[in-house]
């Protein structure tokens, strides 16, 4: 595990008045911190338009890890490496050789679905839909179907390829959908305590979004994997839902 992030049970800050779990500092800019069931923080930077990272306890996750698209770059040297490497699929804006790379070392297990396996990474391992497994003692994951169910976008997506994730981190779940429109599976997520939701065309409309999100019902909605997206306008679509949506410039 790496071992420099300061986001970790031991460093949990309370409050000497009334013994309230405090949240530390980001450590990256345009981060989400989030609080356990255990009273334990997770950070999660909002990297850029399908990436982020999950930073919990020494463990250190990036999901479709993407330096550069058009003029925007991200150093992904900040992130340090990382213990594990999640890709959804094979597209470039979601898989890129050279920003995985950068964060690997002979350490880092990379998991992603069978076509970037075979056309790209030909390393790692293969996660199919609707399996799951344990990072640690911490960090579980299951793998949820992403894949387009309009008929003229069935080729973008096609189901049984594209990998959502659901992670459970000491019971904060998380939800990374992946490029994906509103699909059944959604109904039987289960809890959810933070969606980021694909959020463009062709991928998923913002009246998809909505109507994805009021389905998955989480805390928090993080609209995500951003073009030209109306950010309010899915706000918006979902006053009085009781879902707390947070937008970031940084996903488009």
């Amino acid at each position: 595990m790496r071992k420099f992030m300061s986001i970790i049970a031991s460093a949990v800050l309370l409050s000497a008045c009334a013994g309230t779990p405090v949240a530390p500092e980001a450590q990256f800019a345009d981060s989400e911190i989030f609080m356990t069931p255990k009273k334990t923080f997770v950070e999660i930077p909002c990297i850029t338009h399908g990436s982020i990272a999950i930073f919990y306890n020494g463990t250190s996750i990036q999901v479709d890890p993407v330096a550069g698209r058009g003029d925007k770059k991200i150093d992904y040297t900040q992130f340090g490496k990382a213990d594990y490497v999640f890709i959804s699929h094979e597209h470039g804006d979601h898989l890129s050789l050279e920003t995985i790379e950068t964060v690997s070392d002979e350490n880092t297990v990379i998991f992603s679905n069978q076509k970037s396996y075979d056309t790209i990474l030909q390393r790692g391992q293969v996660l199919s839909n609707g399996d799951s497994g344990e990072l640690n003692s911490s960090i579980s994951y299951k793998v949820i179907p992403a894949y387009n169910t309009t008929e003229s976008k069935l080729h973008l997506h096609p189901k049984g390829n594209g990998n959502g994730y659901l992670f459970d981190i000491d019971g904060l779940v998380v939800y990374v959908s992946g490029d994906t429109e509103p699909i059944e599976d959604m109904k039987t997520l289960g809890k959810v305590d933070v969606a980021f939701l694909a959020a463009n065309n062709p991928t998923m409309s913002i009246e998809q979004c909505v109507e994805a999100a009021r389905t998955i019902a989480p805390k928090v909605l993080i609209p995500y994997h951003l073009s030209q997206t109306d950010l309010q306008a899915i706000k918006d679509g979902l006053e009085g839902s009781g879902i707390d949506v947070r937008l970031h410039e940084s996903l488009r």
